[in-house]
């Protein structure tokens, strides 16, 4: 624990429950405006972290936090397709807000970032916004259960595709995303770290 740095740990900390709290609420409005109302009754239209923190995933953010970057997830906000407008589009929509709030997340601060600062502790601070950010969004766009990226490729396939590979999601999904983060972390910085660097780099202008 010699080289453990506090500072380092608490503002990925920081970071990852502004941004994790941003990519929920995202969710939980886009589908409040696709018509479905769950995520409203459930109080999920919030900027409250508290509203949003997952148990399990917010170990996870510690845990990686003090070991690297910093990845986690909250609680997925609860959706009833059946009353959105156009559930399939709709769906995308929604799983797609997260992931796109926080690249957005990540562009801001990297255009500010862009201005300059004279303040390092502000530098770094923006820097991480950048960068985990972007990791998150590249994160749960993976087509594995539950993130994001498997409602997607669902949305995307033809329809009896897609219900096949729903329901092989349903039963392996989990498995699998548990076995990619624990088991076998270097295939998971192998599909996670070329894309995040490549648009960190584009967004910073390096």
């Amino acid at each position: 624990m010699e080289h453990f740095n506090l500072i380092g740990f608490l503002t990925s900390m920081f970071v990852l429950i502004i941004s994790i709290t941003a990519h929920e609420f995202a969710h939980a409005k886009m589908a409040d405006l696709s018509g479905d109302p769950t995520p409203r009754r459930a109080g999920r239209i919030s900027l409250n972290p508290i509203d949003h923190l997952d148990p399990l995933g917010t170990i996870m953010m510690v845990v990686t936090s003090i070991t690297g970057i910093g990845i986690g997830w909250a609680k997925p906000v609860p959706v009833n397709p059946w009353n959105f407008r156009r559930p399939r589009l709709d769906n995308i929509k929604v799983s797609l807000a997260g992931p796109a709030s926080n690249l957005t997340l990540a562009f801001v601060f990297a255009m500010l970032i862009r201005l300059g600062s004279e303040n390092a502790a502000l530098f770094r601070l923006m820097d991480r916004f950048v960068l985990i950010n972007i990791a998150l969004a590249i994160f749960n766009l993976l087509p594995i259960a539950p993130l994001d990226g498997s409602h997607i490729a669902s949305g995307l396939l033809p329809p009896k595709i897609a219900r096949r590979y729903d329901s092989f999601m349903s039963a392996y999904g989990p498995l699998i995303f548990i076995g990619l983060v624990l088991l076998v972390p270097g295939l998971l910085s192998l599909l996670l770290w070329p894309p995040v660097f490549f648009i960190y780099n584009l967004f910073i202008g390096r």
